[in-house]
């Protein structure tokens, strides 16, 4: 039998919903966040991220499936990434996981995770 994975340890798919859909509670809220996102309807988005997240932490392989290898810094190119983007990027995402009750290894996990990735797609400096 297969080794529960990080994915199934926060409560799999359940889990990856409410953190995603909280984020983008956050994001549809904040006008200078929202403008990266060039979709009228956050919901593709939403799906997109959600997948990707679910395939990172052991879960479905949807996201590569539908999409292809995740190249998370290639996607972001088009996008200026600033570093108050980045932060208030995480800012929406950390609050997220502060809603999911998670244990204090998987929160910070989590955490990591997020903060390494926000800091890395940074790729253009503050106006």
């Amino acid at each position: 039998m297969p080794a529960e994975t990080f994915y199934d340890q926060v409560g799999g798919p359940e889990t990856f919903h409410r953190l995603v859909h909280e984020f983008y509670l956050g994001v549809a809220d904040d006008p200078e966040l929202r403008a990266l996102y060039p979709e009228a309807d956050l919901g593709p988005a939403e799906v997109r991220l959600r997948m990707f997240l679910e395939q990172y932490f052991g879960g479905p392989t949807t996201y590569s499936q539908q999409r292809g290898h995740p190249r998370l810094r290639m996607r972001h190119v088009p996008y200026a990434v600033t570093t108050a983007q980045r932060d208030r990027w995480l800012t929406h995402m950390l609050h997220a996981v502060d809603t999911l009750d998670l244990d204090e290894l998987h929160d910070s996990m989590m955490r990591d995770y997020f903060t390494r990735a926000a800091y890395s797609l940074v790729n253009a400096p503050d106006e």
